[in-house]
């Protein structure tokens, strides 16, 4: 694309993002009513060698392959940042979160498709719906800038972090029947997400905030001073107006 003009793929981007919200919003709801029907307890899910030959279980297993192969799809946020030249966006953070997101879940599908590993899911999902929204209407040219809550959807993943490393750290306290190695890889990835996700939105918002205030003081300045300067001027030659009147 560096020698190509940008697509204009607004209206793709609407159908995709909607799309997306679509499949999010299903897999959601998927998960929570298999996880009902399989009888998962909220606070530890077990996952053994017996769950195979449970039924209920092949429902859980359905939908995590669908959330699994909705990573994959999710490969054409990156295509659509190309194909736009939106190459700022395409950061380490970007590149590296579905990168890995796309390999973690095979490791899961492959080995604990089912147990603990419906929460981080269901957290994604809900997540999701509520960011492909935003992208999907903040396609739209009726409603570019018009969409205040952006910064809320970066708040909302942090949470969805926070929750799911609680979660898991709570499943290994209490010794919940479920193999470590997902636990561990679980809970270290939830660090490393708040880490880069805690640093994109102090840097997009905090700092970013705080400089646009120092420029705007700065800016305020400078208009008094010159208003100061101004007013002094006016004032030095309306008394050199005077003089020069009386005198003559």
């Amino acid at each position: 694309m560096r020698n190509r003009p940008a697509f204009d793929l607004k209206w793709f981007m609407v159908i995709y993002n909607l799309g997306l919200v679509a499949l999010s919003l299903y897999m959601f709801l998927e998960v929570l009513l298999s996880v009902w029907d399989a009888e998962y307890d909220l606070l530890c899910s077990v996952y053994n060698k017996n769950s195979w030959t449970n039924p209920k279980e092949l429902r859980v297993a359905n939908v995590l392959w669908w959330y699994f192969f909705s990573k994959a799809i999710e490969f054409m946020d990156t295509v659509l940042m190309v194909l736009r030249k939106k190459n700022e966006q395409i950061t380490f953070l970007h590149v590296f979160h579905h990168a890995s997101m796309l390999n973690i879940w095979w490791w899961t599908l492959m080995f604990i498709p089912g147990g603990m590993s419906w929460f981080g899911s269901c957290m994604n999902c809900l997540v999701h719906v509520v960011m492909y929204s935003y992208y999907g209407l903040s396609a739209l040219p009726s409603l570019k800038g018009k969409l205040w809550w952006k910064r809320y959807i970066t708040r909302f993943q942090l949470l969805q972090f926070c929750v799911t490393f609680t979660h898991t750290v709570n499943s290994i306290r209490i010794g919940c029947e479920f193999p470590r190695w997902g636990q561990n890889l679980l809970s270290s990835y939830m660090v490393f997400m708040l880490f880069l996700f805690g640093n994109f939105y102090i840097n997009a918002y905090i700092k970013r905030r705080s400089h646009r205030l120092k420029n705007g003081g700065a800016k305020a300045k400078d208009i008094c001073s010159s208003s100061s300067v101004a007013n002094g001027n006016a004032k030095t030659s309306q008394a050199s107006n005077l003089h020069r009147t009386k005198v003559e």
